[in-house]
């Protein structure tokens, strides 16, 4: 279980329904219980949570917080395109982009040194048309959708990736639990199209 979470979760722009909003917000609460379960930001030095003493049995970071931060903003297409441009070099709009605060194990080190502090972890943005072409295109409801790109832009926040093989199958795994926990079905199954008549 994680700390208490602090999400400033902002509509910038686009038809956003309240149903979508309250899902990506139960989304980012789950990717942060299942990265917390799964070990994401661990502590080997923290005091173990079980009260025993063994060396390496330490508490993962979203469990020890007093509060965790996320920034969530809900945005179009013509938004996203320009911080895909500007921080990827990426001249198009894409579905989600996460800006995580903990890039490396040192980030991680330097909270424990100020631990009444909150646990910032960054902020992911959502384009809605984009989300909503793909949802399209995958036969999938837009909703379930933007809870998946919700999750996977939150593990991003707390160190996981998938630029390659083995990083891509950890977390692909995890969001499948999460998102199965959610009850919504393997997002990365393949599409079967529709029976002809």
């Amino acid at each position: 279980m994680t700390a208490p979470l602090d999400l400033d979760l902002e509509v910038e722009a686009g038809d956003w329904q309240k149903t979508e909003i309250d899902a990506i917000e139960a989304a980012v609460i789950a990717a942060l219980d299942g990265a917390c379960d799964d070990g994401a930001l661990w502590d080997e030095n923290a005091l173990p949570t079980d009260g025993t003493k063994d060396e390496g049995d330490g508490a993962s970071l979203l469990s020890i917080a007093p509060v965790i931060e996320v920034g969530v903003r809900l945005s179009d297409d013509a938004s996203v395109r320009v911080l895909n441009r500007d921080y990827r070099n990426k001249d198009k709009p894409t579905n989600v982009l996460s800006f995580a605060a903990l890039e490396s194990a040192e980030d991680a080190d330097a909270f424990l040194m100020a631990p009444d502090m909150p646990l910032m972890l960054g902020d992911i943005v959502i384009a809605r048309e984009t989300c909503a072409r793909e949802a399209v295109d995958q036969k999938k409801s837009l909703k379930n959708h933007l809870v998946h790109l919700a999750v996977h832009g939150t593990l991003h926040l707390v160190g996981y990736d998938h630029m390659v093989d083995d990083e891509a199958e950890e977390m692909e795994e995890l969001e499948r639990q999460i998102l199965a926990g959610l009850g919504i079905d393997d997002p990365y199954a393949p599409i079967e199209d529709e029976p002809g008549l």
